[in-house]
């Protein structure tokens, strides 16, 4: 079976549509299918790591031309991300899949909806479309659809989604790379008696805003009431902005404090961390599974729902605007020096998901494909 996915990123659109359609394919790959990706070559895409992992690319030119509106109001907010009108990207998509026999098309993009799906159908490029959605808030006509955020209901898309689209909801189908289950057994036991000496900070691949720089400027005056032996695991991403800036306040810091590029090893960085400080977003998950107590900033409005269930479970403690983290995270730091803070939420936090999501979403496409065969 060969599978396509569409997914773009970029300095605005962060790097997590790409990087969870880069796990479902690695999970695809495993069981022996074939994978290429189509993007669009915005500034800040990551053409280069999905050719690095293997797939095959396509990348769509940009068109700094276009306003970006695709047309659609229900897609207002977030049309811009696209770059080109849905209609455009959906004829450039099927000219990509006209001759690769495409059994399945991922879409991870939250500009493209239901029109643009239709294009795809009514050209015969792919037998089936999987949606990979966190809004609920446009239509698709996909045979399946995967939203992994906690406390989704599954009616939330009765009036958006086919009858015969089956849905996938909630994170026991996050889409986490096999290194987090890997990882998952010894991350959980070594926080059975846990001390905050070590705290990782990672708040996505492009921190355009430099977050970064706001929580290490916060701990920088808190110095005194942390202890001297705290390390900080600063990761950021090669095309951040503000890299420099960051690596400079990392140095003036008064306890060590390393910044990490482009690492490849994320699930033992977080094994060997006590706390993070880190985006909502795909990478929650990615700390669920290893029971990471975690403070959450929320930088989107697309990650306020998820990030506030997260809470609801006792799994995070939420920073709900860059503005109070000056005010808010110095509390929160003294809270969860308590090792019996550090302890309950790192066992809510491990209940969330088991790291299981992608095979799981492989297996249902799977089941789908064989059963439009019978």
């Amino acid at each position: 079976m060969k599978v396509a996915f569409r997914a773009d990123a970029s300095l605005q659109i962060g790097s997590g549509h790409v990087m969870r359609c880069l796990t479902l394919a690695e999970s695809l790959r495993l069981e022996g299918h074939e994978c290429l990706f189509i993007s669009r070559e915005h500034k800040g895409h990551l053409g280069r790591l999905i050719s690095q992992c293997g797939f095959g690319l396509h990348l769509l030119s940009s068109a700094p031309g276009v306003s970006g509106c695709s047309g659609r109001l229900d897609l207002e907010v977030y049309s811009e991300w696209l770059g080109v009108l849905q209609s455009l990207d959906a004829r450039e998509t099927v000219d990509v899949l006209a001759t690769e026999g495409v059994g399945w098309l991922v879409v991870d993009h939250y500009a493209l909806d239901a029109f643009w799906e239709q294009e795809i159908i009514s050209a015969g490029v792919a037998k089936h479309i999987l949606a990979i959605d966190d809004l609920a808030n446009r239509k698709h006509i996909s045979r399946l659809l995967l939203d992994q955020n906690l406390g989704r209901e599954i009616d939330a898309y009765d009036s958006l989604v086919p009858e015969n689209c089956t849905r996938l909801i909630g994170p026991s189908y996050a889409l986490l790379r096999e290194e987090f289950r890997n990882w998952r057994e010894l991350s959980l036991k070594r926080r059975k008696a846990p001390e905050l000496r070590r705290i990782l900070i990672s708040l996505g691949g492009v921190d355009k805003d430099n977050v970064t720089g706001l929580v290490l400027e916060a701990l920088a005056h808190e110095s005194s009431s942390l202890s001297h032996k705290l390390e900080l695991d600063i990761v950021m991403g090669g095309a951040a902005p503000y890299l420099d800036q960051v690596r400079q306040q990392a140095i003036e810091l008064p306890f060590r404090a390393e910044v990490n590029i482009n690492v490849t090893n994320m699930a033992e960085r977080m094994c060997k961390a006590d706390l993070a400080i880190g985006a909502a977003g795909g990478t929650a998950w990615e700390r669920c599974c290893l029971g990471l107590p975690t403070v959450l900033l929320i930088l989107a409005d697309n990650q306020a729902s998820g990030a506030r269930g997260l809470e609801r479970c006792g799994a995070v403690s939420i920073i709900e605007r860059c503005d109070e983290i000056a005010r808010d995270l110095p509390k929160l730091l003294k809270k969860l020096s308590k090792p019996e803070n550090l302890s309950e939420m790192a066992e809510r936090s491990a209940g969330v998901t088991d790291g299981l999501g992608a095979s799981r979403v492989v297996k249902c496409m799977s089941k789908i494909s064989v059963e439009s065969h019978a």
